[in-house]
């Protein structure tokens, strides 16, 4: 089998927000914009197809990219999925009589955004701050306005399947509701034989699908997913548009790279099952499932221990028959000062904790942070021990989401330590 193709593709922290100069031709007509989720714009001899258009801000770079290219009227903005970084350009994108085109669950996804509208800026915030600062420094120093983030309205939706034609080119929309949100749609260009899939795979092409993200979402099942992506596989495209990064191009690579993604997932699936039929607990499955040599796929955005964890739970929910304390409000935080007493007080807990880092334990060494500072918030042995392990497991690291919030915790412990412990975990 060949190498998987994650190998020599992008990773998650070269995720940009959109300072691109012009738009790229990928297809003859057919072009794309860059920023913190692909845009792209196909041109026909009767208007324009705007398919995702950003966040707010990103909306004029790349309304700008593709008025340099063509300034034919938009007929059609397609939303591949709910996303604020798929919608948000688009009451900056759209014209007069454009047609909104968005799957049926669109307006679910996007109230689930708006009823939680400060809980999940404040959930993902930490992984994204820096870069939309830099998109925002960037629209100001080209003397830009910075446009509001959007709440669209689709004025066309369906469920299983939507085409138009325009301007002598097909567009096939279908459902793909194991993608990112349930309202995940891909679109189909028969004749130049190129679908856009948007997140259905993830951020990250070639990687495990986030079954459930540390930012918090709803979870994915992942046989829906195998369902949607055996969906794409089966249309045998030459060129594979997706919503981060470049296109795939040629039928036997998006083959070889959808058979794998398909069967490492059911893998995990299947053992995580197995596993759970047997009696193993969830923390077990997650240390023992790891994927043969030939399902290689990338760790890069989700995580095998991740998915397997999230199968577990969509099966069987939140209550892990681990202890009675699971069934109510009661964290075990709340003995952890008992703990540090028993044991002779936070810093000899926070030295034995420095003992178990200097062993390789990292995150025994961090249950033991939690247990000294619960005692003492301000023991500078246990902050010292904290911000070391967290920097060891950052240098282990190659996923996005976990390296993001190691740093997002080294930087909140140094914070504590310069303060003396006050500020707060």
């Amino acid at each position: 089998m060949s190498q998987p193709v994650y190998r020599s593709r992008p990773g998650g922290f070269d995720i940009q927000p959109a300072c691109q100069e012009e738009a790229e031709e990928i297809l003859e007509g057919i072009y794309l914009s860059r920023g913190l989720s692909n845009s792209f714009l196909i041109t026909t001899g009767e208007g324009r197809v705007v398919i995702n258009t950003g966040m707010g801000f990103e909306a004029p770079v790349h309304k700008r990219n593709y008025d340099a290219v063509d300034a034919s009227p938009i007929r059609y903005i397609v939303l591949t999925q709910g996303h604020v970084d798929h919608v948000g350009g688009v009451d900056f994108m759209a014209e007069p009589g454009t047609e909104l085109v968005a799957q049926a669950n669109n307006a679910a996804c996007q109230a689930d955004d708006a009823r939680l509208n400060q809980f999940r800026p404040a959930r993902s915030g930490f992984a994204f701050a820096e870069t939309i600062g830099k998109a925002l420094r960037y629209v100001q120093a080209k003397g830009g306005v910075i446009s509001a983030q959007s709440r669209p309205e689709p004025t066309l939706t369906f469920e299983d399947e939507y085409a138009f034609e325009l301007g002598g080119q097909r567009f096939e929309l279908f459902a793909v509701p194991g993608g990112e949100t349930v309202d995940s749609l891909a679109i189909w260009m028969p004749e130049r034989g190129a679908c856009f899939s948007g997140n259905l795979f993830s951020a990250l092409f070639g990687h495990i699908p986030n079954l459930v993200t540390i930012r918090g979402d709803r979870y994915r099942e992942a046989l829906g997913f195998v369902d949607s992506l055996e969906k794409v596989l089966a249309l045998d495209a030459e060129v594979l548009l997706v919503g981060h990064h470049d296109p795939l191009v040629g039928h036997a690579l998006i083959r070889s790279e959808l058979e794998r993604l398909r069967d490492a997932t059911l893998y995990i699936h299947d053992e995580t099952v197995k596993g759970m039929n047997a009696g193993k607990d969830v923390h077990t499955l997650m240390r023992e499932i790891k994927l043969p040599r030939e399902f290689e796929v990338g760790e890069g955005y989700g995580k095998v221990a991740w998915d397997v964890r999230a199968i577990w739970e969509n099966y069987a929910g939140f209550f892990h028959h681990r202890s009675t304390t699971e069934l109510y409000g009661v964290p075990v935080e709340s003995i952890f000062g008992d703990l540090g007493e028993l044991a002779g007080g936070a810093e000899a807990v926070a030295n034995r904790a420095a003992e178990r880092l200097a062993a390789g334990e990292a995150l025994e060494a961090i249950h033991l942070v939690e247990v000294a500072l619960g005692a003492d918030s301000s023991n500078a042995t246990a902050l010292e021990v904290a911000v070391a392990a967290h920097r060891q497991l950052d240098s282990e690291s190659d996923n996005f989401w976990l390296s993001s919030w190691l740093r997002k915790q080294v930087g909140q412990f140094e914070a504590r330590r310069t303060s003396g412990g006050n500020s707060g975990r």
